[in-house]
């Protein structure tokens, strides 16, 4: 799939297809986490994964408030206490397919929003 880019000087997704997440000036490997100003490759491979232990090196490289989670091709979501210990972070989630996750990512990092965006 394929993404209208938004800046330059932003990490914005371009597309993703075959694992590969193409940002305007890099390509990434899923599961990747893409904030405002960091990027990386991750060992998060399932939504069990995701906990304040995994999230907390992600969250002290940017400032976001925000954490939109890809699943894949469907949408599965995250269990309510593993909700409430990110929420004890400072940090909202929303769980979504990726090609919905990629889109909400590029529009709220387009609004100048501390977001950021687990692919798996």
């Amino acid at each position: 799939m394929e993404f209208n880019q938004q800046e330059n000087n932003q990490n914005s997704i371009i597309s993703v297809e075959n694992n590969t997440v193409r940002l305007a000036h890099t390509k990434l490997n899923t599961p990747c986490f893409i904030s405002n100003n960091y990027f990386c490759e991750v060992d998060i491979n399932s939504l069990d994964d995701i906990s304040k232990i995994s999230l907390f090196p992600l969250a002290n490289k940017d400032d976001i408030n925000l954490l939109i989670i890809g699943t894949g091709t469907t949408s599965k979501f995250l269990h309510p206490k593993q909700q409430v210990l990110i929420q004890q972070m400072g940090i909202g989630t929303e769980t979504m397919n990726s090609e919905a996750a990629c889109r909400s990512f590029n529009l709220l990092l387009s609004d100048a929003r501390p977001v950021g965006i687990i692919l798996l």
